[in-house]
């Protein structure tokens, strides 16, 4: 693959496994409709697009009644459920490697940008990273096309082959192909058998070794 010198990131799912949080509020949300979900399993395409979308699309709910469960959502998240998650091993060492060559590193994310910089700060990635960029709470910026064109503004808007977004679900490579940059899709877990292939995306790996390898390969020191 080609070097990059722009790297921007996914969160959810990619850097750190918030599954277990993402789960519990999205079912606390869903309790208030009567939905009562046992199996975690099924949750899984939560991870990735953004939550009034999923709220409709896997469970049924109105535009409105999505609203109600996001704010619901948001309430339980903020108030906990939003450490509920680990980081992926090896997954700071990769971040620490590409800033030390010199990489320019940024965050991509559909959650709340807010929330992105807490957790960023709370595992201590946050200073690997020269930008963080998340959704905007006025649902402005929701969409990863959205987020990623607002990312590249803040880097200054640079040569768009420059530039590579990795995440882990076909969103991400959506966004990344909508703002004209390069993907990497990354199989960690959540990502259904195929979907990256099926998204298009220009590179392909499981877990953090095989992304590693395929990154550092490309820039030898």
């Amino acid at each position: 693959m080609r070097n990059y010198r722009y790297i921007l990131f996914d969160l959810d799912g990619m850097l750190l496994d918030t599954s277990e949080g993402v789960y519990e509020c999205v079912k606390y949300s869903l309790r208030s409709f009567g939905i009562e979900v046992t199996d975690d399993e099924s949750l899984k395409p939560y991870m990735g697009p953004p939550l009034k979308y999923s709220f409709c699309r896997f469970h049924g709910l109105t535009p409105e009644q999505s609203e109600q469960a996001l704010k619901l959502y948001r309430e339980k998240y903020n108030s906990g459920g939003m450490y509920r998650c680990r980081m992926f091993d090896g997954v700071p060492e990769l971040l620490a490697e590409l800033k030390k060559r010199g990489h320019i590193l940024g965050l991509a994310t559909s959650k709340p940008e807010r929330n992105a910089v807490l957790l960023m700060k709370h595992f201590g990635l946050d200073k690997y990273l020269d930008e963080i960029t998340g959704a905007s709470l006025d649902d402005s910026r929701s969409d990863k096309l959205s987020v990623v064109i607002e990312a590249l503004r803040r880097f200054g808007n640079p040569d768009k082959r420059d530039v590579l977004l990795v995440g882990d679900r076909r969103y991400d490579t959506v966004g990344a192909h909508g703002a004209g940059i390069s993907s990497f899709g990354v199989y960690m877990g959540c990502a259904e058998p195929g979907e990256h292939e099926e998204a298009g995306a220009d590179y392909i790996t499981v877990g953090i070794d095989g992304l590693s390898k395929a990154l550092l390969e490309s820039d030898p020191e």
